[in-house]
């Protein structure tokens, strides 16, 4: 009989909590609709992210562009030894 009134209890529980979260789960589907302007903040929200990598890329490309790599300084380093 103990158990009966503890899981009674305990769905009573359960229905009051659920009833707050199902509450709030019909409210914020008012936010999920699709208007006009979605495929517009999708595109705003996705611009940088595919723009960022581009300017960054090109902006590094500029900066090290005329620096030489030391790679290429010892090519050159033993292009001169084998001359000799």
């Amino acid at each position: 009989m103990i158990h009966l009134k503890a899981n009674i209890l305990l769905l009573l529980v359960v229905l009051f909590v659920s009833n707050n979260v199902f509450a709030a789960a019909t409210d914020s589907y008012r936010w999920l609709h699709v208007t006009i302007d979605t495929p517009w903040a999708i595109f705003l929200f996705l611009l940088p992210m595919v723009l960022l990598p581009v300017v960054l890329m090109a902006g590094l490309y500029w900066r090290f562009a005329g620096k030489e790599t030391t790679t290429s300084k010892w090519t050159k380093r033993q292009n001169a030894m084998s001359k000799k």
